[in-house]
């Protein structure tokens, strides 16, 4: 008998691990329903799970195609094959992914536990390998809310990763310049100062409900606010948006000609330097406190791997560093967030994380009290 704890081990894949199962099952397309996908949420006992797939091995019998028919009969006792010899389903749950390629023969049966819990359970034979449910799982995690705001015109857009997108577009009426002169000019004055206060509050109120769930979720890191004149000033002075928001707005605005997705890449263009610091400011404050505390050799930071885990396994760690290079990473991030360290992941694209990947082997702890020594 297969020890369950080893199994469940060996089932759980990392998202670097999952990134790379999803690149290899988008490739597989076949001309007939025969690729299977299978997701068992945790809870869902397996015996059930195998009642349905001996009944959908059953009706396969009436496939009329036998190539069509062989190859769904092979795809489901590959799936029965392999989660029979699982006793239990995973915390996080199981999916399956099994299918044959008609034309060249080759066969492929994935059978893990992913790095989130699965959201459905689901079952399906089709042309293509049903991954959608896994895929925000191996998304970027950090992203930077970008709000470009004219007195009459706003796009509001994520960057995330490489990915840039346009959220939403919004547009206002404010009249142009007028010939009025004494009281009926700084009456229609009045009412244009209206109009654009009330078009800000209306960007303010779109923008709180584009990124106030990302922000709850930890994955909004900053927002940048662009724009051609000073209403981006105007509008960062007023409390158009959410305090939360208003706290990780840059201190630094930038100036765009263009509003829609072409605005978004000319403000990201124009603001390399601003949105390295709000994406990844926990590394480079992270990695400022570790330089700290090793200039003043102060005893509060360890590295090296046996160094590390001691720490960590004795609750001494307050902070784990950890080059996003490392194959291991999601091991290190597992153990460290048992023993309640705080997880930073220092990106590549960091200045510094060359040094700290090649003197210090891109792992390293910070300390919550002083090592003996």
């Amino acid at each position: 008998m297969v020890d369950a704890k080893a199994l469940e081990e060996k089932l759980t894949v990392t998202r670097r691990q999952l990134a790379q199962i999803l690149r290899e099952l988008k490739k597989w397309k076949a001309p007939a329903t025969v690729l299977l996908s299978l997701y068992i949420p945790p809870g869902r006992p397996l015996s059930d799970v195998m009642q349905l797939l001996r009944q959908e091995f059953s009706i396969s019998d009436n496939i009329k195609l036998k190539k069509t028919r062989q190859a769904v009969q092979k795809a489901l006792s590959s799936a029965m094959d392999r989660l029979s010899m699982i006793q239990k389903t995973p915390p996080n749950g199981l999916v399956v992914f099994c299918g044959e390629d008609m034309e060249t023969r080759d066969f492929i049966c994935f059978v893990f536990s992913p790095p989130e819990k699965v959201p459905v359970f689901y079952y399906r034979t089709d042309k293509q390998f049903h991954t959608e449910w896994l895929e925000e799982m191996v998304e970027e995690r950090e992203a930077l809310g970008i709000i470009i705001v004219e007195r009459d015109q706003a796009t509001i857009g994520l960057l995330k990763g490489t990915k840039l997108e346009v959220l939403e577009e919004l547009e206002g009426y404010v009249p142009g310049k007028h010939k009025m002169g004494g009281q009926s000019q700084r009456r229609f004055d009045r009412i244009i100062e209206q109009l654009v206060e009330d078009f800000f509050k209306r960007v303010g109120e779109h923008a709180n409900r584009h990124f106030l769930p990302l922000l709850e979720k930890g994955v909004l890191k900053g927002i940048l606010l662009a724009g051609p004149g000073y209403a981006k000033l105007d509008f960062l002075k007023g409390d158009y948006l959410d305090y939360r928001l208003k706290r990780i707005v840059a201190p630094k605005t930038v100036d765009v000609a263009y509003q829609g997705i072409q605005g978004l890449k000319e403000a990201v263009l124009r603001a390399e330097g601003i949105i390295q610091t709000q994406l990844y400011k926990d590394a480079v404050n992270a990695l400022e406190e570790f330089k700290k505390h090793l200039a003043k050799d102060t005893g509060m930071v360890v590295y090296g791997p046996r160094e590390v885990k001691s720490a960590l396994e004795m609750g001494m760690v307050k902070t784990l560093l950890i080059h996003e290079s490392r194959e291991d990473l999601e091991d290190w991030k597992s153990l460290a967030e048992s023993m309640g360290a705080e997880v930073v992941v220092i990106p590549e694209s960091l200045p510094e994380a060359e040094w700290f990947k090649n003197t210090f082997d891109g792992l390293a702890g910070i300390l919550r009290f002083k090592l003996s020594r």
